[in-house]
């Protein structure tokens, strides 16, 4: 990639997604061009190709794949072998995915120049905020951001988390400095690989900028509420190191001491005291905005899964600060932004940028008319595909990307919805991951679908001041017929409220009532699906389950509650802290087609 337009700022920055989008199909030509050129001699492409570099031959022979038809050749990369196996430029390093998504992760290869694609992204964030709020360059962005320890391959290749590799990067720690990227963590604290040590400092220094913060982030939305979780156990000590301006011994890490003790620097009993009297309140709802009262907007990943925590961001905030999503991105490439970064959660649409990969789509359904009909693994015959430029506004795909690290034809497991076109780029809705799915019989449930279902049955707690924090589930086929298993952590807002069973049994049913045709009718008519079942668990067990998938290799930043629990081990966790347990008490509605 071009090293200038690293540097794109503001209006330059603008200008440019104009150029890639209104071009889009030539850019996207001379993409795949050059991609062809530098990789033609790779063993894999030559598989297919001959060693070919025609588009048109690239497009009939090379196979659409997924993850298991790529391992073999990343796997003998990261034993030694050379990386002309899968791509002409050397690889740097293997991206682990978050495997809190689709089980275990996946060893992602990147290149050097992979680095300058993600900066670029990074660098169109601000100019397109700045198009919509003012005034964001006169304080600091608190950004709660982690890295996690690497590992390394067998050959000696670093094996680390996308975020993990930029913020140890020289783009991240040798940026150039501005109003827009002054964030209050020093970076010291940012790169502890000690979550509780590097939250604390953040959080800490946080604090002490409070009057000069304008917006406040995460990567996830389940990282932000983790932070609030934190401060509440830790506010009282938070407040001590101000008071005193002494950091807390627990803090042993050498390189956040001596950054966090630069940002203390003296004794702050009034600012400790403000702290005090907003954090010992009864009730912490808008707590974020009375904390930093400057701040005007949260960033964070809003959308799938993490739509299910846009609840409590209100309620934390008081519905007073915008839900920002801003791009769109994996550990196997980035891929757009969002350019109307104020609607609402529920409207975010990404503009997929041309020049960050070889994009092309596959139809889900007929002609891309149904969210789902192609199993994960199943074989797809290349003609199938869908070029950038050539999807149907309304249309449901699964993204499937060409990188110059090495993938071909990957099919990311995405499903997105075409809403609109800017110039000649598409603008997609994320819908889900394909393969999170909840199945007894001949029910198979999606993500999307289990979350709207699950939504509508909160909305029964919201009378008695119950917030539904956090959920997942499973199918138990333990018995016959299988039933599927929802797991709730319920915080009670008012505790002079309480819930019966009467109700969380509604709450069971008007799932049910939600999903999906075939699965009332296994549940109803034929019987082969047994009564949902709501089991509701302590306090803090969303947390224990986090710290057992990032004890297991996965990334804090990164991190996404399982929607579908497939480990054993995770299952034994949360059965182990079940308080209640609740069953439809009803067969759901079904109507027969013809009846």
């Amino acid at each position: 990639m071009d090293g200038k337009k690293l540097e794109y700022k503001g209006e330059d920055a603008l200008t440019e997604i104009e150029k890639l989008t209104a071009k889009a199909g030539e850019v996207q030509y001379g993409i795949l061009k050059e991609l062809l050129k530098r990789n033609a001699e790779t063993e894999y492409l030559k598989k297919y190709m001959k060693g070919s570099k025609d588009v048109s031959e690239f497009k009939s022979c090379v196979p659409v794949i997924t993850y298991k038809n790529i391992y073999p050749y990343i796997q003998r990369i990261a034993n030694g072998e050379d990386s002309s196996l899968i791509t002409g430029q050397p690889i740097t390093e293997m991206l682990c995915s978050s495997g809190t998504s689709a089980g275990e992760p996946k060893l992602v290869p990147s290149i050097a120049e992979d680095l300058d694609r993600r900066t670029f992204l990074y660098n169109l964030i601000m100019p397109i905020m700045n198009q919509y709020i003012s005034g964001l360059d006169e304080g600091k962005a608190m950004y709660l951001y982690f890295v996690k320890a690497e590992m390394s391959t067998p050959c000696g290749l670093p094996f680390r988390t996308v975020l993990t590799s930029y913020y140890k990067s020289k783009h991240f720690k040798c940026r150039t400095r501005d109003p827009f990227n002054d964030f209050t963590s020093p970076d010291q604290a940012i790169l502890c690989n000690d979550s509780n040590q590097s939250m604390y400092c953040q959080l800490l220094a946080g604090l002490v900028y409070r009057h000069q913060v304008m917006r406040l982030g995460a990567v996830f939305a389940s990282a932000l509420l983790r932070a609030i979780s934190f401060l509440e156990r830790k506010w009282v000590q938070l407040c001590n190191d101000i008071r005193t301006g002494q950091l807390d011994l627990t803090i042993i890490d050498p390189a956040c001491r001596s950054s966090m003790i630069a940002i203390l620097s003296s004794p702050n009993p009034h600012l400790a005291y403000e702290i005090e009297s907003i954090c010992s309140r009864p009730s912490w709802k808008g707590i974020l905005c009375d904390l930093w009262p400057r701040a005007k907007y949260i960033e964070a990943v809003v959308t799938g899964t993490m739509a299910q925590y846009i609840p409590a961001l209100e309620y934390y905030s008081a519905g007073k600060l915008p839900l920002v999503c801003t791009m769109y991105a994996s550990s196997e490439c980035y891929f757009g932004v969002n350019l109307k970064p104020l609607c609402d959660p529920a409207e975010v649409s990404f503009t997929l940028l041309p020049n960050m990969g070889y994009f092309e789509f596959l139809p889900l359904g007929k002609n891309g008319t149904l969210p789902m009909d192609i199993d994960k693994e199943e074989g797809v015959s290349n003609d199938r595909l869908v070029d950038l430029v050539n999807v149907k506004v309304g249309c449901y795909y699964e993204l499937v990307v060409t990188t110059f690290s090495g993938l071909y034809r990957y099919r990311i497991g995405d499903v997105l919805q075409v809403t609109g076109f800017h110039h000649q780029a598409p603008q997609f809705r994320f819908i889900c991951r394909r393969n999170v799915v909840l199945s007894v019989d001949n029910d198979k449930t999606n993500e999307e679908d289990l979350h709207r279902s699950v939504t509508t049955a909160r909305k029964l707690l919201e009378p008695y001041n119950a917030l539904l924090v956090e959920y997942t589930s499973y199918a138990d086929t333990s018995s016959v017929p299988g039933h599927y298993v929802l797991f709730w952590e319920i915080q009670m807002v008012d505790l002079a409220t309480s819930i019966d069973d009467k109700l969380l049994e509604e709450c069971c049913i008007t799932v049910e009532e939600e999903l999906d045709y075939v699965y009332r009718q296994c549940r109803s008519w034929e019987k082969t699906v047994g009564p949902l079942e709501i089991r509701v668990v302590e306090p803090g067990t969303f947390e224990a389950l986090m710290d057992f998938f990032i004890s297991q290799g996965g990334s804090i930043n990164q991190y996404k509650t399982p929607r579908c629990i497939k480990s054993n081990t995770a299952l034994k966790l949360l059965n182990s802290h079940v308080l209640a347990s609740f069953c439809s008490p009803r067969d759901p509605k079904w109507i027969p087609l013809n009846g």
